[in-house]
């Protein structure tokens, strides 16, 4: 038998990020992980199979794959076809088995063949997929399957068209791949069952105590066989090693071909509850017997939590919660969204490390890597179908928007992070009647759960742009989410919704689209605008905001990265992160993100530098020292723009420029809690390799993909912010540079991306620049 037949459905399907529960037995049910050995060719003419098959361009790839390795900013994303191809050779333990293929998500219109016979064709580039291929497959020979993918613009999918859209789309089978073995009398799938509240397992929460908790689990199954068969369904809940509850249903009766529902209760005394400070997550462990046999086994990561919103504020647990947020995209550089779980698992902790507790997955279905992340650290989403600056009248295309909004809530309904459904086309206009047609699908979907969307008619949550309220606000009547703030206004001040007008722009120095290249003032710029806005937003009945964005992110139809970020495309920090840090209540701490007592002070201190100095920090007082000597020991600034903010930055003025180190010290009840320091920084005279783990250390055999950092420095190991410095990257062993061999620094650092291959044990990164020493870093 394979050995990958070892890895049962839901502990490959909860990614390598989770922290699943033990294998169960290998007789039941497998997911094999189908990532290896595919072939694969681009081409950007409409190809027909015979053409295909035909090709002798087929490289071997690993799955995630983007079609292309793009350029750091995409002026020509690729369009066409991708064809990939594997070889399927069944093994004698499938036998009598149901077979099946599962794509995560593929971009974006998917044809599937086995054996030159064409099985299905899906449409939809960010939700998964499957397809039956029992009946099809030769079990005595290799078989062939071929998938085209197809990411030209399409109407029926939407959103705009390429050149005028804000964000790259990307292409290829870009998250991971399951061959999918089950017993005749199985768990279905919840998205490819098809079936209304229903389908996999469904998990919700009746009622929530800090005393007691009851836990409602559906399970749905479906019998392949033509005779009926005697089951019973078994939940276990455990917390760690350590069983909490465990109820066993009575013996059932499922007829031949046909599907059942089983609907078990737990009662939890004293749960630990999920909420972003405390996500505590338990494990889910059905099992299915069909007599004394066990046949199916798989596991759910839960968080038992409430959200409850009273007088439109948000209450966790019984608590009142204001969400401080951010808006991601998910690409990354180069290679799109073709990421690791590993990355993905990084982009979360960056994210809670700047602060945030809520993130609006703006545009798209992101992956269930992210979304197992948010569980973990404590991350509020809000969970959104593709969609911006698009609707049609086309029955086609609502049709598709209406599936997705199904398809989305079967995927995630279970992920104690998501707190709603932004079934909304994003700044597109919609029909009354079809924001009904949606809102409906998300009551019959989740009962209980609440629609989210950016038109107040219709929805349970108004999500409103800081943009669009400075000329069209009114006080809602519902409960209200600030979903984007801190760029647009800053930007173009018409406040409208063409955003390829670029209506009164304003001066790039006024902006918050600012490089980490742009320099201390307008990276100062930007932190300003955010801190102004965030404030401004508790003016509001908002019970979050999500500043926009988190990562500076390439347009498809403009010609530069979209720069708004709190950390660059390369996930390296602007000032404006520090400020968001500054935030969190120092008596938050976890050791899987940066948290507690923080201070920074946002200045290079060179000779060109602000005197008035900004620092940012969550403690009661800090103390800017120059070069030893107290400039003064001040509590944080008031002003109209600090009256709502928990920690206000705290601005010192120094009377002249002095070469040498600015140390800040903060203070909580007149004890010293944090400090940072930067100093003046002579002339470049070597780098230094980091890389960057963000909480998960590389990991080999799976295409993950990490950020390697040279830092320029001076002789005594300070920090050089120079731009524009070749550096050269070089890599040897088991790994590959993906980013260009050259690249220029930005603030003093050139990064590059490196892909782990299958091995950690002899990966070395070589940095060369002009006139500087090599460096070189171990990747372990």
């Amino acid at each position: 038998m394979n050995k990958n037949l070892k890895k049962l459905g839901a502990l490959a399907l909860c990614g390598l990020i989770a922290a699943c529960s033990p294998t169960p037995k290998t007789s039941v049910i497998a997911d094999i992980n189908y990532d290896k050995d595919w072939q694969f060719f681009r081409s950007e003419k409409v190809l027909d199979l015979a053409s295909a098959q035909a090709q002798t361009q087929w490289q071997t790839i690993a799955i995630p794959h983007t079609p292309k390795i793009e350029p750091l900013i995409v002026n020509d994303q690729f369009q066409g076809d991708a064809w990939y191809k594997k070889i399927i050779t069944p093994e004698p333990a499938w036998k009598g088995k149901h077979v099946s293929v599962k794509f995560e998500a593929a971009m974006n219109v998917a044809e599937v063949w086995l054996n030159g016979e064409k099985l299905t064709t899906h449409l939809g580039g960010y939700l998964p997929f499957s397809v039956n291929l029992t009946e099809k497959l030769v079990w005595d020979a290799p078989n062939e399957l071929i998938v085209r993918l197809d990411n030209r613009d399409n109407p029926i999918t939407g959103p705009k068209p390429l050149h005028d859209l804000d964000f790259n789309t990307y292409g290829g089978i870009y998250r991971h791949v399951y061959l999918q073995i089950d017993n005749d009398l199985h768990i279905s799938d919840p998205v490819a069952a098809g079936k209304i509240a229903s389908g996999g397992i469904f998990v919700r929460y009746p009622s929530v105590s800090q005393t007691e908790a009851t836990i409602n689990i559906q399970t749905h199954l479906v019998n392949k066989n033509q005779k009926s068969k005697q089951f019973r369904v078994e939940q276990e809940l455990l917390d760690g090693d350590q069983k909490v509850a465990t109820q066993s249903s009575a013996q059932q009766t499922i007829d031949g071909s046909i599907d059942a529902e089983s609907t078990i209760e737990l009662i939890v005394k004293n749960p630990r509850l999920w909420s972003p400070k405390t996500p505590n997550l338990y494990h889910l462990v059905t099992r299915v017997y069909d007599g004394e046999s066990l046949v199916d086994e798989k596991t759910n990561r839960i968080g038992i939590r409430e959200f409850k919103w009273v007088e439109g504020q948000l209450y966790i647990n019984g608590e009142k919660t204001f969400l401080r947020g951010v808006n991601r995209h998910q690409e990354y550089p180069y290679i799109g969204y073709a990421t690791s779980d590993e990355a993905d698992y990084r982009d979360a902790v960056k994210i809670k490390s700047a602060g945030f507790d809520y993130v609006r997955l703006s545009h798209y279905p992101h992956s269930p890597a992210f979304m197992a992340a948010a569980d973990e650290l404590g991350l509020v989403l809000l969970n959104s179908i593709l969609g911006w600056q698009y609707f049609s009248e086309d029955p086609a295309f609502q049709a598709q928007i209406q599936q997705t909004c199904r398809d989305l809530i079967r995927r995630d309904r279970n992920h104690a992070s998501v707190m709603a459904w932004e079934c909304s086309l994003n700044e597109s206009w919609m029909s009354e009647a079809f924001i009904d047609s949606l809102t409906t699908i998300i009551k019959q979907e989740y009962p209980g759960a609440l629609s989210a969307g950016w038109q107040e008619y219709g929805y349970d949550i108004y999500l409103q742009a800081r943009q669009h309220r400075l000329e069209h606000y009114k006080t809602p009547a519902k409960p209200y989410i600030v979903s984007e703030y801190g760029d647009w206004e800053y930007y173009a001040m018409n406040a409208g919704l063409n955003q390829s007008a670029w209506a009164n722009l304003l001066q790039a120095d006024r902006s918050s689209r600012q490089l980490l290249s742009d320099g201390e003032i307008r990276l100062l710029q930007q932190a300003s605008n955010i801190q102004e806005a965030h404030n401004d937003n508790f003016n509001t009945p908002a019970f979050a905001d999500g500043y926009w964005v988190m990562f500076d992110y390439n347009r498809g139809y403009a010609p530069d990265l979209e720069s708004s970020g709190i950390m660059s495309i390369d996930r390296l920090p602007k000032y404006s992160y520090y400020f968001y840090q500054s935030q969190r209540s120092p008596d938050e701490v976890s050791e899987k993100f940066a948290s507690g007592p923080m201070v920074f002070i946002a200045s290079e201190w060179t000779q060109h530098s602000p005197l008035n100095v900004r620092v940012f920090s969550n403690t009661d007082e800090v103390e800017l020292l120059l070069n030893g000597k107290v400039i003064a020991k001040q509590k944080p600034d008031v002003n109209p723009n600090t009256t709502n903010l928990k920690h206000p930055p705290f601005t010192f003025t120094i009377p002249a420029f002095e070469v040498g180190e600015l140390k800040a010290i903060g203070y909580r009840s007149g004890k010293a809690v944090a400090e940072y320091s930067v100093t003046t920084p002579g002339a470049v005279e070597k780098m230094n390799l980091t890389i960057d783990t963000s909480g998960k250390a590389p990991v080999a055999g799976v295409k993950d993909t990490v950020f390697v950092y040279a830092h320029l420095q001076d002789k005594n190991g300070n920090r050089v912010h120079s731009n524009g410095i070749p550096v050269k990257f070089s890599v040897t062993g088991s790994a590959k540079l993906i980013s260009p061999t050259s690249v220029t620094t930005a603030a003093g650092i050139a990064t590059a991306l490196v892909e782990i291959g299958d091995s950690l044990t002899d990966i070395q990164v070589t940095a060369e620049a002009d006139k500087l020493p090599t460096s070189t870093l171990q990747i372990k």
